[in-house]
């Protein structure tokens, strides 16, 4: 009881002496909350590109593609394939009887913007993707119709493209497009496609059949199921994904980068803010020499002054946790980017500034002022009475 009495005396004492310090302090908050705020900043990137990327990976869907094949650019499929894997076993039926197999075109066009131009991915469909995909609607205008040369944009590729709003025309491969309606897709990667008319797209850029299928399965479970029967048949060689799985191998090259980037930023400034924090802690402690001199002559042990230390490391730390959490939430928080997708086509999305990356901040933080009021807290803690009170 003694020791814990000590403890909670001297780290008392230590924590109201903060104030007095406040501008030596203020360079571990600073210095902390730069590191938490960065390395937030750049995580939540990664985060906001996965997110978009399985926005419409629910888990009774799946995509085929050719076997090979890692995008569905690179993918080919004829229509008496994708008439077999709609055939297939454990496919959901819709209403109608038919089964929930959307067969899809790829396409990339170059759209001008901001004075340049960028690659815009279309996706030719068929009615049967707003079945497989309930989360895409019509938000402004009308659906495109079969037959003319009309267009749906996502509100994605709506925000990053010039002049794509509803009403407008585009020229692609020499004949003009006209955007009838914009969609919305539960915040997904469709959202910055442009959609239309898969017979018309495939007359218009030469297309003798499709890139992919997207199906709704009757349960997550049937894909198993599906891709036994579709691999019985000799006329198919394909390769078969939950569109979960898809999505996740699709983002996972550039996710590893961005977090690669960010921790590797964050090491870098991690260890000027433990110096920092050194500095400002053995400072801290040359100004309160005399004064722990007297507390360990009067009988407080070690360990207290070692506890004490350590909880203003630890208090400043965890305010610059905060402090750089908080700012990379308010600054960074729902900002819209883009990038090039595995598509080699642009994908809008998001930063996320998640709990968990939140959370991952402030361990980051509180690692900083343990290496940092450590060392310190030792030296002042082992420091002889007689020399303490000789130099102070």
């Amino acid at each position: 009881m003694a020791l814990f009495k000590q403890i909670s005396e001297i780290t008392a004492m230590n924590l109201r002496n903060v104030p007095q310090r406040w501008g030596t302090s203020m360079v571990i908050v600073v210095g902390i909350a730069g590191v938490v705020g960065v390395l937030v900043s750049i995580l939540a990137m990664g985060e906001g590109f996965r997110a978009t990327l399985a926005g419409g990976a629910a888990a009774d869907r799946a995509i085929v593609l050719r076997e090979g094949a890692s995008t569905e650019l690179t993918s080919g499929l004829t229509r008496e394939q994708a008439d077999l894997i709609a055939a297939g076993a454990g496919v959901a039926a819709g209403a109608d009887g038919r089964p929930l197999a959307s067969p899809e075109l790829n396409v990339i066009a170059d759209l001008p913007r901001d004075g340049t131009t960028a690659n815009a991915a279309m996706r030719g469909v068929t009615a049967a993707a707003f079945a497989v995909r309930p989360e895409v609607r019509i938000v402004e205008g009308r659906m495109f119709e079969a037959g003319p040369r009309e267009l749906i944009v996502g509100r994605g590729a709506a925000a990053q493209f010039d002049d794509l709003g509803v009403g407008t025309e585009i020229r692609l491969r020499d004949s003009t497009w006209t955007v009838v309606g914009m969609f919305e897709a539960g915040g997904g990667a469709h959202e910055s496609e442009l959609w239309g008319d898969a017979d018309t797209l495939q007359s218009a850029f030469r297309r003798g059949g499709y890139n992919s299928v997207t199906v709704q399965l009757e349960s997550p479970e049937a894909i198993d199921a599906f891709r036994e029967a579709l691999a019985a048949d000799p006329r198919l060689t394909l390769k078969i994904q939950s569109l979960a799985d898809f999505y996740r191998e699709q983002s996972k090259g550039l996710s590893m980068l961005i977090n690669g980037v960010g921790y590797f930023v964050a090491v870098i400034m991690a260890v000027g803010a433990v110096f920092g924090a050194l500095n400002t802690m053995y400072a801290a402690i040359g100004t309160r020499q005399r004064e722990i001199a007297t507390l360990r002559a009067i009988g407080f042990g070690g360990l207290p002054v070692v506890v004490s230390v350590m909880a203003e490391a630890l208090l400043l730390a965890l305010l610059g946790g905060v402090a750089g959490g908080a700012l990379a939430w308010a600054i960074f928080n729902g900002y819209s980017v883009s990038t090039l997708g595995a598509g080699f086509s642009q994908v809008a999305f998001d930063f996320r500034v998640t709990p968990a990356l939140l959370v991952n901040g402030l361990v980051w933080a509180l690692l900083i002022g343990i290496v940092g009021g450590l060392v310190p807290a030792l030296r002042a803690a082992r420091l002889p009475v007689t020399t303490a009170l000789r130099t102070a």
